[in-house]
């Protein structure tokens, strides 16, 4: 299981370069109401992650003590990391050249910073052995890692680089995905009793990802409806997804 869920999260993870491939063809041409659309879907797959795959297993098999102490170490462990490692938020892609060459690298160290609670996850239901709710988050978080590579591929692109390199450059983002996922099956198939502990600390991770970062910057642009619409199609996609693999 713990190989499985490397490999699943590493397809998952690869996505992203999957994702950045369009830029071949648009050449750095996204709109902020697709993007803004792309985060908010983003947002309702983790939020649907989250509620259905982490936390309620966490209650299920721990009570409220460990879900709700894994939810707070989690949050505050992203909260830690967003304060100490520079990183720049979503906002500005999608509105013109970026001034120089740093803006598209902190947009990379962004993404790869908040992979880091998508591979946890998916590694701590791999190794829990929920291999159907495993699944599911794998595809839904792949499928969601399509718009992110875009959009890091996109920023290199107006700074300068080639669009293969471009590209290239996207899909290193994705790897952080199976390093975490390694970590976070590893540590619960191994000790049974942290399971519970385990799933609330990277749902609280991908809540405090949502609610700090994809959220606020998918409404940044005044594109509210696109945002929210793709909130609502992102959760329902892994609510489906989670009941037919289920």
């Amino acid at each position: 299981m713990i190989l499985t869920g490397f490999l699943a999260s590493l397809l998952a993870g690869l996505a992203t370069g999957v994702g950045a491939t369009p830029l071949l063809v648009l050449r750095g041409r996204l709109s902020r109401p697709l993007l803004d659309g792309m985060l908010g879907f983003t947002a309702g797959v983790m939020l649907a992650a989250t509620a259905f795959g982490l936390l309620s297993p966490a209650l299920e098999l721990g009570g409220l003590v460990p879900a709700g102490g894994g939810l707070l170490l989690g949050a505050g462990f992203i909260y830690l990391l967003d304060r100490r490692v520079p990183h720049a938020h979503f906002q500005g892609i999608g509105e013109g050249p970026a001034s120089g060459m740093s803006r598209a690298w902190l947009l990379f160290l962004a993404i790869a910073l908040h992979n880091i609670p998508e591979g946890l996850a998916v590694g701590v239901i791999f190794g829990s052995g929920q291999l159907g709710a495993a699944i599911a988050l794998a595809v839904a978080i792949g499928l969601h890692n399509l718009p992110e590579g875009l959009a890091v591929a996109t920023a290199f692109f107006r700074e300068g680089y080639r669009p293969w390199p471009a590209v290239g450059l996207a899909t290193l983002t994705g790897l952080a995905e199976p390093a975490a996922a390694l970590v976070g099956a590893a540590v619960v198939g191994a000790v049974a009793a942290v399971l519970p502990w385990g799933l609330a600390l990277a749902g609280g991770a991908m809540l405090y990802v949502v609610s700090d970062e994809l959220i606020p910057e998918s409404h940044r642009g005044g594109h509210q409806v696109e945002a929210t619409a793709g909130v609502v199609v992102g959760f329902l996609l892994m609510m489906a997804l989670g009941h037919l693999l289920g």
